[in-house]
């Protein structure tokens, strides 16, 4: 069983334990029955936030709104936007010191550095941020989105987390190299030799990897090194793992593309999905309940 047949029937099984009807995603009702009607179906707490509303819509992506021909993207249930709102969105205005713990983010016992008031917005967990390489517009029309962000909570360090996040991509979607232009502007490429060897490598196509979209993760390293130079950031690549060569494949990619992050002192680290969930269920269950039980039981 390849990773994307494995998730879409998990994600098939569980709409059906909670008595969903399951609908094609071309309107009306065409195509394989992966998706629900109603997008608060697909959420837990069957809402999004105004603030989360506002960041997607701001995004390049169309998740929340039905086209006229398909179906809003979140409304999927192996929706890429809709795991990320339902680990991520519960934390948007609470203390958010076990989901970065839990991500491996931050020390243990640093609980203190994390808490702020209910109301302090520029310290929210933030969906679909983009990150300008180039003021060139013409050349570089579209900036990078990063799928969550999270800012440091500390008065001496003023960087931010940016968190990548892969559910079905890996399994299934294409990814083309890294393109000409971005190779052939060296200013880009600073202070990160190692990473622009890989990028030539994969420019203008990507033949180095299979599972790993690396010409999208060094993008994201260019707007984030542009914003918060190389000591300001932190990018957590977060993927949801499989059982069999999917799985087992596509781990030693991002090994491979860390090993050379490394070489030029980026801060990149990744983590499953799974070992989150098990890491909140055993050390942030109290206070917790409905969401950890909606988690483990729906993706777990």
């Amino acid at each position: 069983m390849n990773g994307l047949t494995y998730i879409k029937s998990k994600q098939r099984n569980w709409a059906i334990r909670q008595g969903f009807d399951l609908v094609g995603g071309t309107i009306p009702n065409k195509g394989e029955k992966n998706y629900l009607n109603r997008l608060t179906d697909n959420l837990f707490g069957e809402n999004i936030s105004k603030e989360s509303q506002d960041d997607y819509n701001s995004g390049d992506g169309n998740e929340t709104k039905d086209g006229l021909k398909r179906l809003a993207k979140m409304k999927a249930v192996h929706s890429s936007s809709a795991i990320v709102l339902n680990v991520f969105q519960h934390w948007q205005k609470k203390d958010i010191y076990p989901i970065v713990y839990a991500c491996k983010l931050c020390l243990k016992n640093s609980h203190k550095r994390y808490i702020k008031p209910i109301n302090d917005s520029a310290n929210r967990v933030k969906f679909e941020q983009k990150f300008e390489i180039s003021k060139d517009r013409k050349a570089f029309p579209y900036s990078p989105n990063i799928d969550i962000v999270i800012n440091h909570i500390n008065p001496s360090n003023t960087g931010i987390y940016a968190i990548e996040s892969k559910f079905t991509e890996p399994y299934y979607k294409n990814h083309s190299g890294i393109k000409e232009k971005y190779i052939n502007n060296t200013s880009f490429w600073k202070g990160i030799p190692n990473l622009y060897e890989l990028a030539k490598k994969i420019s203008p196509d990507d033949n180095e990897f299979r599972y790993l979209d690396a010409p999208q993760l060094l993008k994201h390293i260019l707007g984030l090194k542009k914003s918060h130079n190389k000591n300001g950031f932190r990018l957590l690549y977060l993927w949801y793992d499989v059982i069999g060569k999917d799985g087992t494949e596509h781990r030693k990619e991002i090994e491979q593309f860390a090993k050379t992050a490394k070489k030029d002192n980026i801060k990149f680290s990744h983590i499953t999905y799974q070992e989150i969930f098990v890491k909140l269920s055993n050390d942030f269950y109290v206070d917790n309940e409905n969401y950890l039980n909606y988690i483990t039981d729906r993706y777990l």
